[in-house]
C-alpha cells in the first residue's frame, strides 16, 4: 500500500473526502515526524515503535575504490514491530492455502 491507497482507503472507511483523509494522514506524518526530530519516542500500542538510534563515525571504504572515508555518526529512525501486529501477520500468512510460503 502506498500513501495514496492509504488515503483512498481512510476516505472510504471513515466516510470523508479525499481531501479530508488526506489532511489527516499529513498530519498525522507530521507529527511523527517532529517527535521523532525532537528525539522522543513514537509508540502505538499493538502496533509498533518508532525510535531514535545514534551511530557513531566509523571507518570505512568507498566500494568502488577501496579508499578509505570517515562516515560521520548520524541518527536514524528505528522500528520496532508490536506483539500483537507480529501475532496477526503470522497467523495470516498461516492461514494460506500454501502455508505461507510466498516469500
Amino acid at each position: 500500500m502506498v500513501k495514496s491507497e492509504l488515503i483512498e482507503s481512510l476516505a472510504e472507511r471513515a466516510d470523508i473526502t479525499l481531501a479530508k483523509a488526506e489532511e489527516v494522514i499529513d498530519l498525522f506524518f507530521d507529527s511523527v515526524i517532529d517527535t521523532l526530530c525532537q528525539g522522543n519516542r513514537v509508540e502505538i500500542r499493538g502496533f509498533g515503535a518508532l525510535t531514535v538510534r545514534e551511530y557513531k563515525a566509523y571507518e570505512g571504504r568507498n566500494p568502488k575504490t577501496g579508499q578509505k572515508i570517515t562516515v560521520p555518526p548520524k541518527c536514524l529512525p528505528f522500528w520496532k514491530t508490536g506483539q500483537e501486529l507480529k501475532q496477526r501477520v503470522d497467523s495470516a500468512f498461516a492461514s494460506r492455502s500454501d502455508g505461507g510460503s510466498s516469500f
